[in-house]
């Protein structure tokens, strides 16, 4: 049976662009299940499965619908065991809860300053004003005055992920010698700025740059059917 995946959009339905929703998409190519993909627009995310959730991704399999990149992960493992692991147990689970809070506390907010005019500049009329009023209100500065920080900002963002140019030092995957939910929680923070924004976040030097580069052939090149902004 097939699986569908809410996944968003801009004005593009063939630019998925949020990190979340890459995680969902590379842990269901990891597992090797057909998917049918549903193109959704932020103002369309509450009408998706008659509310179910707020944010995607979301998906349904058969009658179970399940929101959340991580639950989503977590339901493949459990409901699909006899396909590839996507945590190789309760450890590798417990590894890729610690990830998720450090990609979303250390590679977010900058991803963010980034590239924020960038998927402003993605949207359509309408999301292009939801964008701007949610996201102003959140970060209680306007768009334009976040990504000029972007500059200043760039060699400590590059710093803060030597604990994982560390790791890849010993290992060619955050999982080991094999990726895991865990190096596609990193991948979707950098997927999302790769299509998002031309900015230049990594030198092609860097092992992270090049963990990235490997993690964008994983899966059949999934990665890469969606091509970088330019």
């Amino acid at each position: 049976m097939t699986i569908l995946l809410y996944d968003l959009v801009g004005h593009d339905a063939a630019r998925p662009f949020s990190p979340h929703c890459w995680k969902a998409a590379m842990a269901l190519a990891h597992k090797g299940l057909d998917i049918s993909t549903v193109p959704t627009r932020f103002l369309e995310v509450p009408t998706i499965e008659g509310g179910a959730s707020k944010t995607v991704p979301v998906i349904r399999d058969g009658e179970t619908v399940v929101a959340d990149s991580f639950a989503i992960a977590v339901y493949l493992d459990e409901a699909y065991p006899e396909r590839p692991t996507l945590f190789g147990g309760d450890g590798g689970k417990a590894m890729a809860r610690f990830i998720e809070r450090w990609s979303q506390l250390t590679i977010h907010p900058y991803v963010t300053t980034a590239a924020l005019m960038d998927l402003y500049g993605m949207q359509d009329e309408a999301n292009s004003v939801y964008f701007r009023q949610s996201r102003e209100a959140r970060l209680g500065k306007r768009l334009e005055d976040v990504t000029a920080a972007r500059d200043a900002g760039l060699g400590g963002f590059r710093t803060s992920l030597e604990p994982l140019r560390s790791t890849l030092a010993y290992q060619p995957f955050i999982g080991g010698p094999s990726p895991l939910f865990a190096d596609y929680i990193v991948f979707g923070a950098l997927q999302w700025a790769r299509i998002a924004s031309p900015y230049r976040l990594l030198d092609d030097g860097d092992v992270v740059a090049q963990w990235f580069e490997r993690c964008l052939d994983l899966n059949g090149g999934l990665g890469r059917k969606v091509s970088a902004a330019a």
